[in-house]
């Protein structure tokens, strides 16, 4: 694939859906059951985008990109579209985005932070999509 995709675009959910579900085993994923909800802030349009990602058992369950109404999950993070366009590069670990405040957490941080190595797999594989931020 030599084009590039716009992020968050329905393209580049496709994308992500199809990648996702070819390189995450539920063993990789270490057979969790859990929703995370990535609210993005300031895109460079001006709007409010989100990212739903829903695993059962270890497998993908939905991978959703909208705007407006945010469907409920186990974690919600939010922070500047920024932010997650450097970690969907890997130029930022999302552990480190938390710590340092760049991304705010709702959720339970304790099950979040061992979750957090799964979050870097799944922004493993959101960097290696050709994107346009």
């Amino acid at each position: 694939m030599s084009e590039k995709i716009k992020y968050l675009s329905q393209e580049w959910r496709d994308e992500a859906e199809k990648r996702l579900r070819a390189e995450l085993t539920p063993e990789k994923m270490n057979n969790i059951t859990s929703s995370m909800l990535n609210v993005f802030l300031n895109c460079p349009d001006g709007k409010e985008r989100s990212l739903y990602l829903n695993f059962i058992n270890g497998s993908l369950d939905k991978c959703t990109v909208g705007e407006g109404q945010l469907p409920d999950a186990e974690f919600k993070i939010s922070g500047d579209y920024e932010v997650f366009a450097k970690i969907s590069q890997a130029e930022l670990g999302s552990q480190l985005a938390l710590m340092t405040g760049k991304l705010k957490l709702k959720g339970n941080m304790i099950k979040a932070l061992k979750l957090a190595s799964i979050s870097d797999r799944i922004n493993k594989i959101f960097s290696t999509i050709q994107t346009e931020y």
